[in-house]
């Protein structure tokens, strides 16, 4: 899943742009927002809030603001947000799945919808695309925490299914369900993580040349530019020459 993970350092390098980044602590927001308001509001007892939180500080989120994110999930003034998830193909047959959280759904659906027609996609029915994908818990660590056999048997001993270390890192990747568990046993043995999620992993992939890449992120971009489009991902492949072009 090479393609996947150099996807990541270009999002993260975007996500120093000033304006994406106000964007990107919104979604964290509304994320904290309604893991605590489906559970506890403490998250050593709300796995997904604690998952939730430890993301946001992954993206250097302001305590300030995870603070007032679980405020008002128990202060009744919250919005009541429907998750949806969308799937669909976009420039050259490369599989897109969108999550979402929204209060109106018809609002969201048809503005996905026409994001994907204007940027040479199409959106399909759930589950036109799901089959490519593996839900996963991913936990990603710096390349300097330890060298790959040090993570491997890190990650044995937490329970995690695979790993993948690279000269940009390591990804630690494990059962969707014991995410929360993982990242446990990996923070007392590596340290804090630097992000820790649940995500859809790709099982075949979509090679792209450079002209399929651009189109691609154009449509990606246009997606997370809506305000509730949480994620996007894709299945796409792309050689070390075509991500240096970009």
């Amino acid at each position: 899943m090479a393609g996947h993970s150099k996807w990541a350092n270009i999002q993260h390098r975007k996500g120093r742009q000033d304006a994406v980044r106000a964007k990107l602590f919104s979604k964290l927001s509304k994320e904290i927002t309604v893991a605590a308001k489906m559970g506890d509001p403490d998250p050593e007892k709300n796995p997904r809030l604690r998952l939730a939180v430890k993301e946001a500080k992954s993206q250097s989120m302001p305590k300030d603001n995870i603070e007032r994110a679980i405020k008002k999930a128990s202060g009744g003034d919250s919005e009541d947000y429907e998750e949806i998830r969308y799937e669909g193909y976009g420039p050259n047959g490369v599989a897109v799945i969108v999550e979402a959280m929204t209060d109106n759904r018809n609002r969201t659906a048809s503005n996905v919808r026409s994001t994907f027609t204007k940027n040479g996609g199409n959106l399909g029915e759930t589950g036109s695309v799901g089959f490519m994908f593996e839900r996963k818990g991913e936990v990603s660590y710096p390349a300097d925490v330890g060298d790959a056999d040090t993570v491997m048997m890190a990650a044995i001993e937490a329970g995690a299914e695979d790993v993948e270390s690279s000269e940009d890192g390591h990804i630690i990747w494990c059962a969707d369900t014991d995410l929360n568990e993982v990242a446990t046993a990996l923070e007392a043995e590596l340290g804090e993580s630097e992000s820790t999620k649940l995500v859809w992993k790709p099982t075949t992939t979509t090679e792209l040349d450079l002209d399929g890449m651009q189109s691609l992120m154009k449509l990606v971009d246009a997606l997370e530019d809506d305000d509730d489009v949480q994620r996007v991902t894709t299945n796409f492949e792309a050689t070390d020459e075509v991500m240096a072009q970009l």
